[in-house]
């Protein structure tokens, strides 16, 4: 498919529509207008007056829906950075009009619809990049670098918790807009699918806080905790939570292994083993949007591999839709 995406684009730059206008999509307008191989076009929002001034930002044309940006023939490329809720349909109509795609995670809040369109962009020959930054971030790759230094890994806490008070009105809070929380916030798991491998069974627990003077979905917190056993043999347990009942902040990454352990509190690594602690040189998590974006661009034009394949992030959301069910039903769920 590769070769054939490469003969199938026109002249540079390449013409690129967005669909978004918050944070992820101001990040991949700055790295499309900043690559000489692309030229951003038109950006869509929901939001008329806010999609007016993004677009002014970015010299771009604005537009009120993303069904009129997908239809465009001037694109070459739709850049999806909008609620996760829209994700399938808008790449689901963007692939049918002969264009090739990127998105954020996840590429649908449904796994049977997220297959489809792995499917259906290999029909259409598009390109079909599901965005997994996590991957490219400075903690993913020290751990990778030295994940060989513990021996058999066999257990790994993943912690994400975020206190926001007051919580924010955004469709982050709202699960038909965002979605069960490992699967808005995928790259929880999708770090682990990516270092441990296949799933054997998943339990999980979820709790979510909601306002008193409110009769709609929006809530004011959530924490989700899932325990993964691999296949390898592996356990891992998972914790994101985010909103006002959360009093402190953590990011911390830890792997246990039969010959020693590693550390990742932060942007802080460390490796443990019987001899003593040894720092780890863990890069930063700047500029992983513009680097994505620069992947892409490689991947299209030259041929090059990409970091990450549709099936591998349709994997990972398969796994956490596990969790989902594990939540609702108090069940272990076999895989």
């Amino acid at each position: 498919m590769t070769n054939g995406i490469v003969a199938n684009l026109g002249e540079l730059p390449l013409r690129v529509g967005l669909v978004g206008t918050g944070y992820a999509a101001k990040l991949r307008a700055e790295a499309l207008q900043a690559d000489p191989r692309t030229t951003l076009v038109a950006i869509a929002g929901h939001n008329p007056e806010k999609t007016h001034g993004f677009s002014q930002t970015y010299q771009a044309e604005p537009l009120d829906s993303w069904a009129n940006l997908v239809q465009r023939e001037d694109l070459d490329l739709v850049v999806i950075a909008n609620v996760n809720r829209d994700h399938g349909a808008i790449v689901r109509v963007a692939l049918q009009a002969g264009k090739h795609v990127v998105v954020e995670y996840p590429l649908a809040l449904d796994v049977a619809e997220a297959e489809d369109l792995v499917s259906l962009a290999r029909t259409q020959k598009k390109l079909l990049h599901v965005e997994h930054i996590e991957l490219l971030g400075g903690v993913h790759q020290a751990l990778k670098a030295n994940l060989s230094q513990i021996g058999t890994p066999f257990h790994a806490r993943y912690v994400t918790l975020n206190p926001q008070r007051p919580a924010p009105q955004k469709w982050t809070y709202q699960p038909d807009l965002f979605g069960f929380p490992l699967m808005g916030a995928l790259s929880r798991l999708h770090r682990l699918t990516d270092l441990f491998g296949e799933v054997k069974s998943v339990s999980c627990q979820a709790r979510f806080w909601h306002p008193e003077t409110s009769s709609g979905s929006h809530y004011t917190a959530c924490i989700c905790t899932a325990l993964l056993q691999f296949k390898q043999g592996l356990q891992a347990e998972v914790t994101y939570g985010k909103g006002e009942t959360i009093w402190q902040s953590a990011r911390l990454f830890q792997v246990q292994g039969q010959s020693g352990g590693l550390v990742f509190d932060g942007d802080q690594g460390s490796f443990i083993n019987p001899e003593g602690t040894q720092a780890i040189a863990v890069g930063g998590r700047r500029g992983l949007f513009a680097k994505d974006t620069a992947m892409v661009l490689d991947h299209l034009l030259e041929g090059s591999a990409l970091y990450v394949t549709p099936e591998a992030s349709v994997y990972t959301l398969r796994v956490a839709d596990a969790a989902r069910r594990a939540a609702m039903t108090g069940q272990t769920i076999q895989l």
